[in-house]
Parts: structure tokens; sequence; C-alpha cells
């Protein structure tokens, strides 16, 4: 088994602007963050498979829109809820 990918992100710490359940199982199956304290976005993370874990981070390191990078798993990155 390999080790899981770790992304770097535009900064070291980690505010969930949100965390929804978008298929009504009771549990978050979409996480986005602000990782370096501007209040925007740039760290998305989805859970496709309704396991309660992270299945697909994205990382927008420039806040354009367009991901920069995309990883199978947390990333390193795993959500508090």
């Amino acid at each position: 088994m390999s080790e899981p990918e770790i992304v770097e992100t535009r900064g070291d710490d980690r505010v969930d602007l949100l965390a929804s359940d978008t298929n009504g199982d009771g549990k978050p199956d979409v996480w986005v963050a602000d990782t370096d304290g501007d209040g925007k976005a740039d760290l998305f993370q989805f859970d496709t498979n309704n396991d309660g874990k992270v299945d697909i981070t994205m990382v927008d390191l420039d806040q354009d829109g367009t991901p920069d990078l995309i990883v199978d798993g947390d990333g390193g990155l795993p959500p508090a809820s």
C-alpha cells in the first residue's frame, strides 16, 4: 500500500468555512476551508462513497477558482467534523 499524498496549502491553519451534508444521511460529505486566514476558500474536500472519510481533496493555491492540485484521500488534512 502506498503512502497517502500530503498536499501543500496556502497556509498552516485550517478554518472550516462550510461542512455540508449534501445527500441527507446526517453526516458531512463536503468540507470547504480557508488555510491562510484571508477568509477565502482554498481547500475543498469530498466524501464520495458515504463512509464519513474524505475521498478527494482539491487545493486552489492561487484562489482563482480552478484547482491547482487534486489528490485521492484527505491530503494529510482530515476535517475536524
